[in-house]
C-alpha cells in the first residue's frame, strides 16, 4: 500500500504518505565481540500512530464536506454557519500534523528526494491537470498553465513544500511561533505580496505549520482525555452559535487567508487584529477537534495515509459540480435533507478516494519513486559493496 525504504539493519520499512516526514529509525546496536548476533529489537520501524491517522481523516471529510457546503451558504443560514466553523480549524488541524510530523526534516539526501517525489513532483502534475480541467470542463481553453500559480487545492502542495523547506530554520531561532505570527501579521496588511506562489497564503498559515513543529506527543496528551471531550461539546456549541450570528455579517474570505485586509475592502489594521483572533479561536477549535479524536484503531484509521489522494482527487468533483451548474439545475440540494445528502456523499466520495486501491492507481502522480532522477549515494554503494 505504501512504498518502502531500507533500515540501517536491512529491514523494509512503510514510507510514510506524501507530506508527512518518514520517522527516524531506532538506532541498530553494533555487534557483540566473538560475532555474536545484535538483537533486532532496535530495527523494527516505528509503528503508526493511530490517532494522527484518525484525524488526517475525519479532517480531510470535512475539508470536502465545507466545499459541498460552499455554494448552499446564500440561501441558508444554517449551512454558512457549518461552513464558517468548519473552515476556522479544518486545515489548521491538517497543517499542524503536517508541522508535526516535519519536525525531522532536514537537508538530508533521502529527505530531499522525498521532498521532491512527494510534493513538488505530484503539485506540477496536479497544476497542470486542474488547469486542462478547467480548460474541458469550464469551457475555457484559454485558461493557462502557470506553476506560479497555484489553482484551487494545490496551494497546499506548494505552501508544504516551502514550509519544509524552512524547517531546519525555525529550529534554530529562540521564539519560532512569535516570528511566524509576525510574519503572518505583516503579510495580512500588505496587498503588495500579489498571487505568485499564493504567498498570503503561505505566509497566514505559517503558525500553524511552525507550531507542528514545536509540539511534543504530550502536548497532544493533554487534550485526549475524557474532561477535555466534555468540555469541547460547549465550545463548538458556541462556536456554532456565533457562526450563526456572523454568517451574513462577515466576510468568509478571511478563513482563506489568502488576501491581505486591504483586498477584502477592510482597514489594514484589522489584518493584524484578524490574524490574531483567527489564530486563537482556530487552536481552540483545533484542540476540541483533537479531543474528540480516538487513538485507537479503528475502520478509518488505514485511510489516514491516503488523505492526500482524497484531498486532490476531490477537488475535481468539487469543482466540476460548479462548472457543470449541478447547484443551479437540481433544486433538491438546497433542501435541507438535499444539505444533508450532499454532506453524506462528500464524506463518501473523499472516504472512497483515501482507500488503498486509488492510491494504487494514482501513486504514479503521488509518490512516484523516480530512482532515475537522482545521484546515487556513493557512500550507500559503498555499503553494499562491503
Amino acid at each position: 500500500m505504501t512504498e518502502t525504504c531500507t533500515t540501517s539493519g536491512g529491514r523494509r520499512a512503510p514510507l510514510p504518505p506524501a507530506g508527512e516526514e518518514a520517522p527516524r529509525p531506532a538506532a541498530v546496536p553494533a555487534p557483540r565481540p566473538g560475532g555474536a548476533p545484535a538483537s533486532k529489537a532496535g530495527a523494527q520501524a516505528k509503528p503508526r500512530d493511530a490517532f494522527f491517522d484518525n484525524a488526517k481523516y475525519l479532517a480531510i471529510v470535512l475539508v470536502a464536506m465545507g466545499h459541498a457546503w460552499e455554494p448552499l451558504r446564500d440561501g441558508s443560514r444554517a449551512a454558512a454557519a457549518l461552513y464558517i466553523t468548519v473552515y476556522a480549524f479544518h486545515m489548521p488541524a491538517f497543517i499542524i500534523i503536517s508541522g508535526y510530523f516535519s519536525r525531522s526534516f532536514d537537508m538530508r539526501k533521502d529527505r530531499l528526494q522525498r521532498l521532491i517525489t512527494g510534493i513538488a513532483v505530484p503539485y506540477i502534475l496536479f497544476e497542470v491537470a486542474y488547469t486542462l480541467f478547467k480548460r474541458w470542463a469550464d469551457e475555457d481553453p484559454g485558461y493557462s498553465i502557470s506553476l506560479t500559480d497555484p489553482w484551487y487545492l494545490t496551494w497546499f502542495l506548494l505552501a508544504l513544500f516551502v514550509w519544509r523547506l524552512t524547517t531546519p530554520l525555525w529550529k534554530i531561532v529562540r521564539w519560532p511561533l512569535q516570528l511566524a505570527l509576525t510574519i503572518a501579521v505583516l503579510a495580512s496588511v500588505s496587498p503588495d505580496i500579489g498571487d505568485e506562489l499564493d504567498l498570503q497564503r503561505v505566509l497566514q498559515f505559517l503558525p500553524f505549520f511552525v507550531l507542528g513543529l514545536c509540539l511534543k506527543p504530550r502536548h497532544f496528551k493533554l487534550v485526549r482525555n475524557k474532561r477535555a471531550r466534555i468540555a469541547a461539546v460547549p465550545v463548538f456549541a458556541c462556536a456554532l452559535v456565533f457562526a450563526y450570528w456572523a454568517a451574513p455579517r462577515m466576510n468568509a474570505a478571511w478563513f482563506y487567508h489568502r488576501d491581505s485586509a486591504q483586498e477584502l475592502a477592510a482597514p489594514w489594521w484589522s489584518g493584524a487584529v484578524m490574524t490574531l483572533a483567527m489564530f486563537g479561536c482556530s487552536m481552540v477549535l483545533v484542540a476540541c477537534f483533537f479531543a474528540w479524536i480516538p487513538g485507537r484503531t479503528m475502520w478509518c484509521t488505514a485511510l489516514g495515509a491516503g488523505t492526500l489522494y482524497g484531498y486532490l482527487l476531490h477537488g475535481f468533483l468539487a469543482k466540476g459540480s460548479r462548472f457543470w451548474g449541478w447547484y443551479d439545475t437540481y433544486a433538491w440540494m438546497h433542501t435541507p435533507w438535499g444539505a444533508v445528502l450532499l454532506t453524506l456523499i462528500a464524506g463518501t466520495v473523499v472516504t472512497l478516494l483515501c482507500t488503498p486501491p486509488v492510491q494504487r492507481m494514482f501513486r504514479f502522480a503521488m509518490e512516484p519513486k523516480m530512482t532515475w532522477a537522482f545521484k546515487k549515494d556513493p557512500v550507500g554503494m559503498a555499503r553494499g559493496r562491503n
